[in-house]
C-alpha cells in the first residue's frame, strides 16, 4: 500500500471505486488517475482535503488555524521542490557550453588527444602524454609523414596524469626537421609491464560548429573535428 493510500485509510476512505454486479456482488476498481504514481501532488493534497472536511466530526470540526498551517506548510514544499527544480535547470545550464562560449576558442591553440602535430611559428613542437597510471619510462617518438622516425624523446620515470615535453625540432642527427607536419606516438612501462599511454598535441582552432548531440564541436587541422569536453588545455 502506498503512502496515498494510508493517508486515505486513516481518513477511512478507499480509493476504490464500487460497482454492483447483476449478481449483487460488489467489485472494487481503481482509480486510474493514481496508477504509476509514487509521490503526491496539489491534486492529492486538494483531495485529501476535500475529504477530510467531507468526513470531519461536524462536533468536532478541524480548527481553522490547524487548517491554514497544513496548507501554509504545503505551500512551503511545494515552492521549495519548484525552487530545487529549477536550480537544477541552471546549473545544467552554467555546465554546459555554448556555442557562443565555443566561437572564443578560434585562433587559439588546445591541447588534445591526437598524433598529428604541426610545429610552432617559433619553431619545434610541443606536447603532452596523458598516462592512466605512474610507469617507470616514458617514450615520446615523432616520425616524418613517410613514417621514418626523426626523433626519440626519453622521458623516463612519470607519475600519472599528463606530462608535457617539448621538443626543438631537430633530428637525432641534430638536422632541421622541418615544417611538418609529424607524427607523434608514445609508449611507456612500469615494473609489471605496460602502461597505457596516449599523447596530447597541440593543434589551432580554425572553425566551431554545433554537433549533433547539441554540443560545440572544435575544428582542428590534421585532427578533424572534436567536443569541447575533449580539450585538455588552452594556449
Amino acid at each position: 500500500m502506498s503512502d496515498f493510500d494510508t493517508t486515505l485509510a486513516g481518513l477511512g476512505i478507499s480509493r476504490y471505486n464500487t460497482t454492483s454486479t447483476t449478481s449483487g456482488t460488489t467489485l472494487d476498481t481503481k482509480d486510474t488517475s493514481r496508477l504509476g504514481k509514487t509521490d503526491m501532488d496539489v491534486s492529492d493534497f486538494l483531495a485529501l482535503m476535500t475529504a477530510q472536511l467531507k468526513n470531519q466530526d461536524p462536533f468536532e470540526p478541524v480548527d481553522n488555524s490547524q487548517m491554514v498551517a497544513q496548507m501554509a506548510q504545503f505551500s512551503s514544499l511545494s515552492g521549495i521542490t519548484e525552487m530545487g527544480s529549477t536550480l537544477k535547470t541552471i546549473a545544467s545550464q552554467l555546465s554546459t557550453t555554448t556555442l557562443n562560449d565555443a566561437i572564443g576558442y578560434v585562433g587559439k591553440t588546445v591541447l588534445v588527444q591526437g598524433s598529428t602535430a604541426y610545429p610552432r611559428t617559433t619553431g619545434g613542437l610541443a606536447g603532452a602524454v596523458a598516462l592512466e597510471k605512474d610507469a617507470t619510462n616514458v617514450t615520446v617518438t615523432i616520425k616524418d609523414t613517410d613514417g621514418n622516425t626523426i626523433k626519440t624523446i626519453e622521458m623516463g620515470k612519470e607519475s600519472s596524469g599528463a606530462v608535457a615535453w617539448d621538443w626543438d625540432g631537430k633530428t637525432d642527427a641534430g638536422e632541421d626537421a622541418g615544417a611538418g607536419p609529424f607524427n607523434v606516438s608514445v609508449t611507456a612501462t612500469n615494473g609489471t609491464g605496460s602502461v597505457k599511454a596516449y599523447p596530447l598535441v597541440w593543434a589551432p582552432v580554425t572553425a566551431v560548429s554545433m554537433g549533433s548531440d547539441g554540443k560545440p564541436v572544435l575544428t582542428l587541422p590534421g585532427i578533424g573535428n572534436v567536443s569541447t569536453d575533449a580539450v585538455w588545455q588552452v594556449g
